[in-house]
């Protein structure tokens, strides 16, 4: 089922949100231009490739975040691997034409595998497999690719510290980051790693320390507030990401809620998530995340209705 544009009763309660933001001091560029709207394509995984593509093409959606998740190309595996001997060049080229052709731009492509797994050689062909997305990648004419940490459950009885914030995770984190680094670079590549609330990259701070400390151009940030919603403000995301933002990711959630929803379903003050955005990154695609097609048109009118109330 389609859902309406915003009723009256929501761009009432948006523009109230909104009011605040000419208060909103920032160090960030002045007179941003308008951002770029796309969309990820893991919510669509009943569609092929050339469906999809028409589909968001009919609705002139021009970007996307690919996820190798559709039923002509369903290798998508979270927080692991897949086998991806299938991909050839020219099959991976095939698809990006499929977009292309339609119109549609690939901004980047989503691996999330485990970074973070304790165990050398699960780490050594996780980042095996990455290195053999960016050949994927690069023939897809694409350099770009996402990320988490990964998630990592020891079995048995739980530490009374978590996996990921034990004070060796982190040392071993971040030479597997250099070792990512030093793959980015031989690729010709960029990595934006996304931070999330129960995660390793749990906060805004520890992100940037973490990317800061692998001191690598290759290594970037996917911002997604609905992530940090519960940790940090808005300001707080923005004013320690700022310069490694190149992606945005726009969803949302209600707080103390784990589960993430649609643009307009939760608590983030998109308004002024949007206003932030054009300041403080404003190169940075919004790339709408957890819809498909029976709620993306919802989630882009919400995003869109917030971005006009902020250039008003």
């Amino acid at each position: 089922m389609n859902h309406p544009a915003l009723t009256r009763r929501e761009v009432i309660r948006l523009g109230a949100s909104a009011a605040p933001l000419a208060m909103i001091q920032s160090s960030c560029a002045p007179s941003p231009p308008a951002p770029t709207i796309g969309i990820a394509t893991l919510g669509f995984r009943e569609m092929t490739n050339r469906q999809l593509a028409e589909e968001l093409a009919r609705e002139g959606l021009r970007t996307i975040q690919l996820f190798l998740s559709q039923t002509d190309s369903n290798y998508w595996k979270y927080n692991g691997r897949a086998d991806l001997a299938a991909m050839t060049d020219e099959r991976s080229k095939a698809i990006a034409d499929t977009y292309r052709s339609a119109g549609i731009a690939i901004h980047s492509i989503g691996v999330y595998t485990n970074l973070i797994h304790p165990d050398p050689a699960e780490r050594s062909a996780n980042l095996a497999y990455f290195e053999s997305m960016m050949r994927v990648g690069a023939a897809m004419g694409c350099h770009t690719f996402i990320s988490e940490a990964g998630h990592f459950e020891p079995e048995g009885t739980a530490p009374k510290v978590p996996h990921h914030f034990q004070e060796e995770v982190w040392s071993q984190m971040v030479a597997t980051g250099k070792e990512l680094a030093a793959i980015a670079e031989r690729h010709g590549a960029t990595i934006l790693l996304e931070p999330f609330f129960r995660g390793f990259l749990a906060s805004a701070k520890r992100t940037r320390l973490f990317i800061e400390e692998i001191a690598s151009p290759r290594i970037r940030a996917l911002l997604d507030p609905a992530n940090l919603l519960e940790i940090n403000d808005l300001e707080e995301m923005f004013s320690q990401l700022a310069p490694y933002i190149d992606c945005l990711h726009a969803k949302d959630r209600k707080l103390h809620v784990d589960r993430g929803v649609p643009a307009g379903q939760g608590d983030l003050d998109y308004p002024k998530f949007v206003a932030l955005a054009a300041k403080c990154a404003p190169k940075a695609p919004l790339i709408l995340e957890y819809v498909g097609p029976n709620d993306y048109k919802q989630a882009l009118a919400h995003l869109q209705g917030a971005l006009k109330l902020t250039r008003t």
